[in-house]
């Protein structure tokens, strides 16, 4: 398989990790969409990242569409998001949460990048971060140790994870350590684990 896009975007990392936890090998090409957005426009036409290119030739679309299809593919025993009941819609109330966040955070990273300083628009930028602020609180208080669910990781601490790391990479404000206290715990048990250390923004 062939995983499009750079791992600084948390969720082409998401799916990285993902697949590096279950054991599925596959090639990277760390398209960024600010650079190359021909290349990536071969795999999506809307220039987004992450696309999976399956070994067939198909090409799945959207981070959370991608996870799915592997989650599928490893089957309920091994995926990292429960298939049914209320232990699914637990983690899922906190992935869609961190990939929120990861939303925010993106769009407010963009306003500060990618327009000319003079054309910023502080009072958004300001409502962004802050919605960003609010959500990281959110998600601090839900971790029940060491992983959000306890015991074993899920794909809530995957998704929380890679967005805390991909702000502390480039928007440090955001997530400052000591603030957040229980996600500095989940950045540091993920630490030692080779889906994250090898995939960390920049690589």
């Amino acid at each position: 398989m062939q995983l499009i896009g750079s791992f600084l975007s948390p969720f082409v990392r998401r799916v990285a990790v993902t697949m590096k936890l279950y054991g599925l090998p596959f090639e990277h090409h760390p398209y960024a969409t600010d650079r190359d957005g021909a290349d990536i426009g071969r795999f999506n036409p809307l220039g987004r990242v992450p696309a999976l290119v399956l070994d067939d030739g198909e090409v799945i679309v959207d981070s959370g569409m991608i996870i799915d299809h592997l989650d599928d593919v490893v089957g309920p025993e091994r995926a990292l998001t429960p298939r049914a009941g209320a232990d699914r819609q637990h983690v899922n109330r906190i992935v869609a949460l961190a990939t929120g966040v990861s939303d925010k955070y993106v769009a407010a990273y963009y306003e500060r990048t990618k327009r000319p300083a003079s054309h910023v628009w502080k009072p958004w930028l300001g409502h962004l971060e802050d919605q960003v602020h609010r959500g990281l609180q959110a998600l601090d208080g839900m971790v029940q140790g060491p992983w959000f669910v306890g015991a074993a990781l899920s794909q809530a601490d995957v998704s929380t994870i890679v967005a805390v790391q991909a702000m502390r990479h480039d928007m440090p404000h955001l997530a400052p350590q000591g603030q957040f206290r229980a996600l500095d715990g989940l950045v540091r048990a993920a630490a030692p684990v080779d889906a994250f250390a090898s995939t960390l923004p920049g690589q």
